[in-house]
């Protein structure tokens, strides 16, 4: 085979402006990629959260066949993995041919053992090895956005419909916002209430910056202009995928939240954007039957791993029983101290 036929595998450098632009074209033209797997991600997972990025990519003759952005995690509490990709819902290969795929997992299995994690783990939407362990707690959920915006209300069920009307009649109001602080102040109440520890809110300043008009903070107030619910949203090609959301007390009793959604699909719509990605769920859970009642159909996620050091899929997730305690002291602790801590213990989550 000569040099110029021959598929390498290369990993993309901090600073390399160049090849990262050309990753991002890749990307946005490769219809197994998502938004997960931009270069952005680099920063976001290697500067802010401090882990060691492996972003791979597969290069024949100068053009790119595939990528495979990987994060290593080494926590005490969590265990030590490498993952495609940390914080992210999707992940894994994205490739144009079999041959970059493999090539791909051929690498991040070896870089792999020669860190010595306990698993890697590849967050693929498409099932690629049924011979691996898999994680099979998830489900995404995606719809057509259609393109008048009377007929997405129409397509909303009767139930859920009326309380978007109940937020539309209570004067609700949405405005996009131009920096993360009222989006943070409602996210970090919320998953505190929950017991689980928030984000930094630098991470969340980093993706306003990092993304520009592919990141955008959507805030709902009532009448007087009190911050209700808000949501930070990605997008990608033709899609909108609210990612980050939160909300006050009072959000249940106004819809607010119901509206929140529906504000960004009508103005997704107005866009002429072509699919609500309504995120990562786990099963039997009230985000799932939220989404549910809004009409969407749960699609499985494939988490495939390899396993070096360990037995057993790990469950670092609020199902596990074992985390219940911790959840629970978390949700008595002063919000002040949460948001201090929080940003210590989530970033070994991934």
């Amino acid at each position: 085979m000569s040099e110029a036929a021959r598929l390498c595998v290369q990993r993309l450098a901090f600073g390399d402006v160049q090849t990262a632009q050309r990753w991002d074209a890749f990307v946005l033209g490769c219809a197994q990629a998502s938004f997960f797997h931009r270069a952005g991600w680099m920063r976001m997972v290697g500067e802010i959260f401090g882990h060691t990025c492996f972003f791979l990519y597969a290069e024949r003759a100068g053009r790119l066949e595939g990528v495979l952005p990987l994060a290593q995690i080494k926590s005490r509490l969590f265990g030590h993995s490498l993952i495609s990709l940390p914080f992210a819902v999707y992940g894994g290969v994205a490739a144009d041919t079999e041959e970059a795929a493999q090539a791909l997992e051929v690498e991040a299995q070896r870089l792999a053992r020669e860190l010595g994690v306990e698993h890697l783990e590849l967050r693929h939407v498409q099932q690629r090895h049924a011979d691996w362990p898999q994680q099979d707690l998830y489900v995404t959920f995606r719809k057509e956005i259609l393109p008048e915006e009377e007929a997405n209300m129409l397509a909303i069920p009767r139930k859920q419909r009326a309380m978007v009307r109940k937020g539309i009649k209570n004067g609700l109001i949405g405005h996009i916002d131009k920096d993360a602080s009222r989006f943070f102040a409602l996210y970090a109440d919320n998953v505190h209430r929950h017991g689980t520890p928030a984000m930094p809110r630098r991470y969340f300043e980093a993706l306003l910056q990092e993304f520009g008009p592919d990141c955008e903070v959507l805030t709902v107030s009532d009448a007087q202009g009190t911050p209700l619910s808000s949501v930070l949203s990605f997008y990608f090609r033709d899609e909108v995928l609210p990612y980050y959301a939160g909300d006050a007390v009072a959000a249940r009793e106004l819809a607010a939240n119901d509206f929140k959604y529906w504000e960004l699909m009508r103005r997704a719509c107005a866009r002429g954007l072509k699919v609500f990605d309504y995120g990562r769920s786990k099963q039997d859970t009230g985000s799932y039957a939220f989404k549910k009642n809004w009409g969407f159909e749960p699609t499985p996620l494939h988490y495939e791993y390899c396993l070096y050091r360990r037995d057993t899929v790990p469950q670092n997730n609020p199902s596990n029983a074992k985390y219940q305690l911790l959840i629970k002291t978390w949700r008595r602790m002063p919000l002040s101290w949460a948001n201090w801590l929080g940003p210590y213990i989530v970033r070994n989550l991934g």
